[in-house]
């Protein structure tokens, strides 16, 4: 018989973090699960772990050649599930005992609601809870949250997801062209076409560490595709103004990174491909001119530049 959830964990040698994940799965309170783990090409210490723990049907790991793009193992995952609604888990976070019985419970009573999230709380790498003023205490919603999380008033993590496997298999899985950003991607596709349960209670523990990689480069080119590909799909409706907006701020964004690593063509490049949705905003004109500046004037006139910023905001304050 098939389970109720397909629970997807990717992997690659973080056997650090790995155990503790894998634990809160096997501690869940609601039962009716299975395991899929995407073993994305990790060395021989984390094979051996995986080699262990594999218990099919319940537990199924999939050995895949290494990619660097977790999208391409949960898509890799996902063609293996075989619940009816798709968990998602990653290997360095970990979920509170109740997690899938709350969730599971409340979209049984809310049918019209295809998926599911929680509300998050982010730990260190020993599993303590992070303080500090910039953490935010992010609320979860139900319903449709679109607007909210275009207008950054909701976030969703990704280890705090279930989402219905029809829902999946009509919209597709993860772009595998987007390598930190495809989650977000995900979202939006979903929060056009159903509305969310949100179960507003932190069951989804988001572990912050040193291991974490990725560039500012690649993130700013992530989400810059992310809101195009969008924007062309017509995803927002009635939201297709905001997105348009967010597409210059991406597209600003990145040149701006690009030039404060040196990339001066690329800077060209970045500014040159966006004109065509861009050129009626005031705020893309500001950002293609301190990009522009930062990487092609002389550094003597950046610091007359940043002189002269730095004296105008302390008259307005």
């Amino acid at each position: 018989m098939a389970p109720a959830v397909s629970i997807i964990l990717p992997t690659y040698d973080r056997l650090e973090f790995l155990p503790a994940a894998i634990e809160s799965v096997f501690a869940q309170s609601f039962t009716d699960w299975e395991l899929l783990v995407a073993d994305d090409g990790s060395s021989a210490d984390t094979r051996t772990f995986l080699q262990a723990l594999a218990d099919p049907p319940r537990v199924r790991v999939i050995w895949l050649a290494h990619s660097g793009k977790p999208s391409v193992a949960r898509n890799a995952a996902l063609r293996e599930a075989r619940g009816e609604y798709v968990a998602f888990l990653d290997s360095d976070d970990v979920w509170l005992p109740g997690k899938l019985a709350a969730q599971m419970a409340s979209l049984r009573r809310h049918p019209q609601r295809q998926w599911s999230y929680t509300r998050f709380a982010q730990v260190d790498a020993a599993g303590h809870a992070r303080a500090s003023a910039n953490i935010t205490d992010w609320p979860a919603p139900s319903g449709w949250i679109l607007e909210k999380l275009l207008k950054d008033e909701t976030v969703i993590a990704l280890p705090s997801v279930v989402v219905s496997q029809l829902l999946l298999q009509q919209l597709g899985g993860f772009d595998e062209e987007l390598v930190m950003c495809e989650d977000d991607e995900l979202w939006l596709r979903l929060a056009a076409h159903s509305e969310i349960d949100g179960i507003d209670e932190p069951l989804t523990l988001i572990r912050r560490h040193g291991q974490h990689s990725g560039s500012d480069i690649a993130a700013w080119q992530d989400r810059r595709r992310v809101f195009d590909k969008a924007a062309r799909a017509g995803a927002g409706g009635q939201h297709d103004a905001l997105l348009r907006k967010l597409r210059v701020e991406m597209a600003t964004g990145l040149a701006k990174s690009q030039a404060a690593s040196g990339e001066r063509l690329s800077v060209l490049g970045t500014l040159l491909s966006s004109v065509p949705y861009s050129w009626r905003y005031r705020a893309w004109w500001l950002g293609a001119l301190a990009a522009t500046v930062k990487a092609f004037a002389p550094a003597g006139v950046q610091d007359v530049i940043r002189r002269y910023r730095r004296r105008e905001i302390a008259q307005r304050g």
